[in-house]
């Protein structure tokens, strides 16, 4: 009597385990087709300008068929976005039940440079660090779900430009996720996957790179990997890609992971259906 039960829960144990993945710098919702724009199109990064919304709206619906999704370069609501907290504004449009941003670089109502996170699983912990650097202004959001010694942890950052302050960065990260078997590192790294700061972090994390290493900056004629998603080897990448949607300077890169078994409890980890509405 009981065995269909029995089966129907282990299917959804099953669907719960997958996750799809995405990092995307969004450029404050600022589309560009050549270098030229950096000049022409710079009045954008100050004023507001009524297609930003258009554009924020086209990302909202690539992002809406994701389970969690890291933003960068995001404007947590200035003069620019029309004092909208954009995080918030493709979380309620792609409906995500749970969202956060962290402002890295405040400029009152100029512009407000910030990290986000939209997440149709329930966080348990979120904290923001503040990352080394000559120039202050980078940080890393870090989101664990679950509890105890089967949690995963995920960290999403913006690193600088600078090699250095890369390197000083990273080991930031690493210690930030040196006592988890479960992580997932993502952002705009500013630095390609074969670099010696990549390197560096996985030499001395269980974090791996993938095979998949499509190039994502510039996106009209992309170049450089610099937008990167490293799991633990605990974590089975079933797929990697860059998505082809030029919507801002930087094209996302999207994954899909397995959790292992201990991690698949569903009240555990907070996993959601990916068709929860916002809450």
């Amino acid at each position: 009597m009981n065995a269909p039960i029995m089966k129907e829960v282990s299917a959804h144990q099953m669907a719960a385990r997958r996750l799809k993945l995405l990092s995307y710098n969004i450029q404050a919702g600022i589309a560009a087709h050549g270098y030229r724009h950096y000049l022409t199109q710079s009045w954008k990064h100050v004023l507001p300008f009524p297609k930003r919304l258009e554009n924020l709206d086209r990302i909202a619906a690539l992002v809406s068929e994701c389970d969690v999704v890291g933003l960068q370069e995001v404007d947590g609501g200035s003069l620019r976005s029309g004092f909208i907290n954009q995080t918030e504004y493709l979380a309620l449009e792609a409906r995500f039940p749970y969202w956060y941003d962290q402002t890295n670089r405040n400029l009152g109502k100029f512009a407000q440079h910030s990290t986000g996170l939209l997440s149709r699983l329930c966080p348990a912990d979120v904290t923001e660090v503040k990352l080394p650097g000559m120039i202050p202004g980078r940080g890393a959001l870090t989101v664990r779900f679950g509890h105890g010694e089967d949690s995963l942890l995920l960290v999403v950052a913006h690193l600088a430009l600078g090699r250095r302050a890369r390197l000083r960065q990273l080991e930031c990260i690493a210690e930030i996720i040196t006592d988890y078997d479960h992580a997932i590192v993502m952002g705009d790294m500013n630095c390609c996957s074969e670099s010696r700061e990549i390197e560096w972090l996985l030499k001395h994390t269980e974090l791996r790179a993938t095979e998949n290493t499509r190039p994502t900056f510039p996106s009209w004629r992309p170049s450089r990997n610099l937008d990167q998603i490293l799991v633990s080897s605990s974590l089975v990448v079933e797929r990697v890609e860059v998505l082809n949607h030029p919507f801002s300077d930087h094209l996302p890169v999207m994954m899909e992971v397995t959790l292992p078994m201990t991690l698949a409890r569903f009240d555990d980890l907070g996993i959601r259906s990916s068709l929860a509405g916002a809450a």
